[in-house]
């Protein structure tokens, strides 16, 4: 077993967020099953972590793992920086243009951008999808949402 090994230390890390799971279920208090507590749920899904946490630990005792540094050997830094850059910017000006265009500006980078999508698919895709999303947010649940500068939507 060696100290690198990635799987071992991410199912402590596991293991010690379940427990706080656990704990913070118990402490909210579970009830019975036929009147359940705040806390019903969470701990008892912070037991079924627990059991996955320790599956991952028993797998990393015994077969080994891969290292922190073959993680992250040859890894493309660029795709990820533009999308995190495109999100910042859509955050920015969310509130300004407003849900409909902004999500279109956004869908339209990511297609064309990170995953090359042909304008005659990125165009329809990028319309329709906040179209259907803003119609059910909208209309449907009847979530208010910022219509921007433009007064679209």
């Amino acid at each position: 077993m060696r100290i690198d090994n990635t799987e071992l230390w991410s199912g402590l890390a596991g293991l010690a967020l379940s427990a706080f799971v656990v704990w913070s279920g118990y402490t909210l208090g579970l009830g019975s099953i036929n009147d359940p507590g705040s806390g019903y749920v969470m701990f008892y899904a912070g037991l079924l972590m627990i059991l996955f946490s320790l599956i991952i630990l028993y797998s990393a005792i015994k077969d080994g793992g891969p290292t922190f540094l073959s993680l992250w050997r040859n890894v493309l830094w660029t795709k990820p920086l533009i999308v995190i850059a495109l999100l910042i910017a859509f955050t920015l000006l969310f509130e300004t243009l407003g849900f409909l265009v902004s999500t279109i500006i956004l869908l339209i980078a990511l297609l064309r951008v990170i995953d090359p999508v042909a304008w005659s698919r990125a165009i329809p895709i990028a319309i329709l999808v906040p179209l259907v999303a803003w119609y059910v947010l909208q209309k449907l649940l009847l979530i208010q949402l910022p219509s921007g500068a433009f007064g679209i939507g």
